[in-house]
């Protein structure tokens, strides 16, 4: 088994060049980075946790790898940011063979080059378990925020929700399943394989608020309805897709319940301007007077994930 040094040099081959605006990455200290001039910087980090995030036995490395970066991603889509670089820093038991360390490094490869980024620096320790902290710069030129939304804005939503949550209960039903028709293909892609809506976020300059759907449709509008002081209203008849629909059924859920509370979709949710909800976002319900999330007219208390609760 590799030591910690030439773990780290196999893993700068495997991250490759830094993107532009890095000047410095993996191999010192520290990371370089130019400053972007009239934007500003945004800065985020997500945890994915051995036996709290994944499972061995339900996730690839790669898997693995491609969802911890994927997850820190969305929240730059969800500042309207471009990405500038990553941090990774993994913590995992000494007995890890090495090819399950570079199988999880190129699952974050991969997901960096999807958004058009690389990791540029990190750290690797030994642990009880694995842990995955990616932390991610980006820029941008206005950052949409939670405490925007107005009475009379459109809530809107890029992306499907409720098919991770679907596809997490198909492998916690059977580590081993294997998809029998393209719904089920899509719910575990869902989980597996999530995608920042980098480019998505870029376009939502005109938005009121912004955030992405990581803990379930439900308890993210109510962040948005907290800190805005408005009432949100959903429709989920607009957001159930038909591959949702015949998932949940096999699975002996309510969609709706999957749509609501389930969580690590990454869609995101935005609130805007009649006229000004960019393109692929569909309109899924309202801002109006009030408080709280009612979902078809019914509150919808904060059902979704916490991690202390």
């Amino acid at each position: 088994m590799a030591g910690e040094f030439e773990r780290i040099r196999h893993l700068r081959a495997l991250f490759g060049t830094p993107p532009a605006g890095v000047s410095l990455g993996i191999g010192d200290d520290a990371a370089l980075i130019e400053p972007p001039v009239d934007e500003q910087i945004v800065w985020t980090i997500d945890a994915c946790v051995e036996n709290v995030h994944f499972r061995r036995d339900i996730a690839s490395w790669e898997d693995v790898g491609f969802r911890s970066f994927m997850a820190a991603a969305s929240d730059l889509a969800a500042m309207a940011a471009h990405p500038i670089g990553a941090l990774s820093s993994v913590s995992l038991p000494r007995d890890l063979e090495d090819a399950d360390l570079y199988a999880l490094a190129r699952g974050q490869s991969l997901a960096a080059r999807q958004v058009g980024t690389a990791v540029i620096g990190g750290n690797l320790s030994a642990g009880d378990v694995v842990t995955v902290s990616t932390t991610l710069l980006g820029r941008t030129r206005r950052a949409p925020q939670r405490d925007g939304a107005r009475p009379g804005d459109r809530l809107a939503l890029c992306g499907d929700v409720g098919l991770a949550a679907a596809g997490l209960r198909m492998l916690l039903r059977d580590p081993g399943c294997s998809p029998a028709d393209d719904p089920e293909r899509q719910a575990l892609l869902a989980w597996r394989r999530p995608r920042a809506r980098i480019e998505d976020g870029l376009r939502c300059g005109g938005a009121t608020s912004l955030i992405d759907v990581s803990d379930g449709l439900a308890q993210d509008a109510l962040h948005i309805a907290s800190a805005s002081g408005v009432r949100i209203d959903v429709d989920t008849s607009v957001v159930i897709t038909p591959s949702l629909r015949v998932v949940a059924e096999r699975l002996g859920v309510d969609a709706r319940e999957l749509v609501l509370s389930g969580g690590e979709d990454y869609a995101l949710l935005g609130t805007f301007a009649e006229t000004e909800v960019p393109e692929g976002f569909v309109v899924v319900g309202a801002c109006g007077e009030g408080c709280g999330v009612w979902a078809d007219g019914e509150p919808a208390g904060p059902t979704g994930h916490d991690h202390f609760r």
